[in-house]
C-alpha cells in the first residue's frame, strides 16, 4: 500500500487576483488602527486578511501579496515624513521598510505549506503558534535593522486605546503582538475547519481572546508623589523655522514664567528646548539658573552638545549650582535626521537633501536615568520611546516615573505626533510608571500608570502643565519576562518552520 500523504493546504484560499487586492486592503487597514484615526479592531481584521491571503501560497506569489501590503501600509502610515522634507524621503522610507516587511513576512507562507504537512493534527494550536511567532520574529527584524531598525509599526502598539493594552505589562509588546497574532489565527483555523461542529475545537481561541480582553494591568507598588511642570513653549523648534538667538529658550522662559513661585519638584521642557550648549554658553547658563530659581526646583532640560569631536543630543539636570552633572545622551539618533549613514554614498543620490545634514550626532552610551533627590526618573529622547532596551533600562535602574522629550515640530498638522503619543501611552501601561510625554509643540501629556490621561497641552499653543504625578515601584512581567519571550520567539519560531520543513519533505 501507498504512504498516506497528511492533509494540508496546498492551494491558496483565495486566486492571486484577489489576494492582491485583499492585501491592499490589509495594509490601508493596519495603516488606521494607528492614530491618528486609531480604529484598533481593524488591526485585527488586517492580520486575518493577511494570512488568509497567505494560506497555500507559493514563495514568489506571497512576495507580490506581501509586498503590496507593507508598501501600503508604510506609504500612509509615515505619510508624515513629507510634511516639510518632500516625497523622496517619505518614498524612500515607505519602500525601504514595505520591502523588508514584504521579505520578513515570507517565512509566514512557508509555515502554512510546511507546518500542516509536518504535524497535521497539531494544526490547529500548533500552526497559529508558528505565524504568530514569525509575525513577531517579522516586527523585531524591522524594529532593529538596518542603522538600528525602526520599531514603528509593531502591532501591539496599535492598543494605546484597545482593550488588549494591559497584556503588554504582563508579556511586553512583542508578546502582546503574539497573542494577537496568535489568536487571530486560531480564529482563521476554527473556521477553516468549521469547528463550531466541534465545540472543544473553539476552547483554546475562547480561552485566548478571553485572556486578551480581560486581563488586568500587572500591579506595580504606588511610592509617593511627585509635583512636576511640564512646559510647552511652541518656540521656532522647526529645521526650517525663522529663529533668532535665544528665540527658542525665550519661548521655553515665557511659557514657564507664569508658574515662578510655586512649588514643584521638577521642571521638564522638551527636546530641542535649549537653543545652544549651557557648558559652553554662559548666556543660556544664566537662563536656566533663573528658570530653576523660579520654581526651587531642578529642571531637565534638552539641546544639542559637544564633548571633543562628538556632538550628542542631551537630556541634562540643570540644578542651582549652575550646572548639570547627570546627563543622558539620545541612543539611537535617527538615520537621515541627525545623522547621515554612509554620507558619501547617499549624498550622490541626494545631494540637495543630504547636504541639509551637517550634524553628525554620536550614540550615547551613558544610563537613561536622572536622579532628583531619591526619586529616580527614566528617560527617552524623542524616537528613543519607541526602543524597549532604552525604556526597560530606565525602569531597571530605579525609574519611579518616566519622561519622554520630544520635538515634533517638523511634523505640525501630521500624524506623527499622536502616533508618538500613543507609544508613549502603551510604555506607562507596560512598566506601570506614570509618563509626562513633553513636546516642543505638542500634543503633549501627563499619562496616569495604566494609560490614562492626567493632563494635556493641546497641540500649536503655549503652556504649562502643574501636577502631582504618582510615582511607582517594582518591575511588571512584562519588564522582566520581555526579553525572555523575544528571544524564545526569535529563536522558536524560524526553529520550528525549519523542522517543519525538512519532515514535509521528507514525508512527500
Amino acid at each position: 500500500m501507498g504512504r498516506t500523504r497528511p492533509a494540508a493546504s496546498v492551494r491558496p484560499l483565495v486566486p492571486l487576483w484577489l489576494a492582491v487586492w485583499l492585501a491592499a486592503i490589509a495594509g490601508v487597514l493596519m495603516s488606521v488602527s494607528f492614530p491618528s484615526l486609531a480604529i484598533w479592531p481593524l488591526a485585527l481584521v488586517a492580520v486575518a486578511l493577511l494570512i488568509v491571503c497567505l494560506d497555500g501560497r507559493r514563495l514568489w506569489p506571497a512576495l507580490l501579496v506581501t509586498g503590496v501590503y507593507g508598501l501600503v501600509f508604510y506609504s500612509m502610515l509615515v505619510g508624515w515624513v513629507a510634511r516639510y522634507l518632500g516625497p523622496v524621503p517619505w518614498v524612500a522610507l515607505a519602500v525601504v521598510e514595505g520591502v523588508l516587511t514584504a521579505v520578513a513576512l515570507l517565512p509566514i507562507a512557508l509555515a502554512y505549506r510546511w507546518v500542516p504537512r509536518a504535524w497535521p493534527r497539531s494544526r490547529p494550536i500548533l500552526l497559529p503558534a508558528v505565524v504568530a511567532a514569525l509575525w513577531t520574529v517579522q516586527e523585531l527584524f524591522i524594529g532593529n535593522w538596518p542603522y538600528g531598525g525602526f520599531p514603528w509599526a509593531r502591532l501591539g502598539m496599535t492598543q494605546a486605546e484597545g482593550p488588549f493594552a494591559p497584556v503588554a505589562s504582563w508579556v511586553g509588546v512583542s508578546g502582546l503582538s503574539f497573542l494577537m497574532v496568535f489568536a487571530i489565527a486560531m480564529i482563521v483555523e476554527a473556521v477553516r475547519a468549521r469547528a463550531w461542529r466541534r465545540p472543544l475545537a473553539l476552547v483554546a481561541p475562547v480561552v485566548t481572546a478571553l485572556v486578551l480582553l480581560f486581563l488586568p494591568v500587572f500591579p506595580t507598588a504606588h511610592a509617593g508623589t511627585m509635583r512636576i511642570a511640564a512646559v510647552q513653549g511652541n518656540g521656532p523648534t522647526g529645521y526650517f523655522d525663522a529663529r533668532e538667538q535665544y528665540s527658542v529658550i525665550d519661548a521655553q522662559m515665557a511659557a514657564t514664567e507664569p508658574l515662578e513661585g510655586k512649588k514643584a519638584d521638577l521642571v521638564v521642557w522638551p527636546e530641542g528646548g535649549v537653543d545652544y550648549d549651557p557648558f559652553q554658553d554662559a548666556s543660556t547658563a544664566r537662563r536656566l539658573n533663573r528658570v530653576v530659581s523660579w520654581l526651587d526646583a531642578p529642571l531637565l532640560a534638552n539641546t544639542a552638545t559637544e564633548r571633543g569631536k562628538d556632538i550628542f543630543n542631551t537630556s541634562f539636570l540643570w540644578t542651582d549650582e549652575g550646572t548639570a552633572a547627570q546627563l543622558h545622551d539620545k541612543r539611537h539618533p535617527v538615520p537621515f535626521g541627525e545623522y547621515v549613514p554612509n554620507r558619501e554614498f547617499f549624498n550622490a543620490l541626494a545631494p540637495d537633501l543630504i547636504g541639509l545634514l551637517q550634524r553628525e550626532y554620536t550614540p550615547g552610551t551613558n544610563p537613561p536615568l536622572v536622579k532628583v533627590g531619591d526619586v529616580g526618573v527614566g528617560l527617552a529622547i524623542c524616537f528613543d520611546v519607541i526602543y524597549d532596551e532604552v525604556i526597560r533600562e530606565g525602569v531597571q535602574r530605579g525609574a519611579q516615573v518616566l519622561v519622554f522629550q520630544t520635538n515634533n515640530a517638523d511634523f505640525r498638522g501630521t500624524d506623527e505626533n499622536l502616533q508618538q503619543l500613543a507609544f508613549a501611552r502603551m510604555r506607562a501601561i507596560e512598566t506601570g510608571r506614570s509618563v509626562v510625554n513633553i513636546s516642543t509643540v505638542g500634543t503633549s501629556q501627563i499619562m496616569r500608570p495604566d494609560g490614562s490621561t492626567l493632563a494635556t497641552l493641546d497641540a500649536d499653543e503655549a503652556g504649562a502643565l502643574l501636577e502631582d504625578v504618582e510615582l511607582r515601584s517594582g518591575l511588571t512581567a512584562g519588564v522582566l519576562l520581555g526579553p525572555c519571550i523575544q528571544l524564545a520567539l526569535v529563536i522558536g519560531g524560524p526553529v520550528a518552520l525549519v523542522a517543519a520543513g525538512v519532515i514535509a519533505r521528507r514525508r512527500r
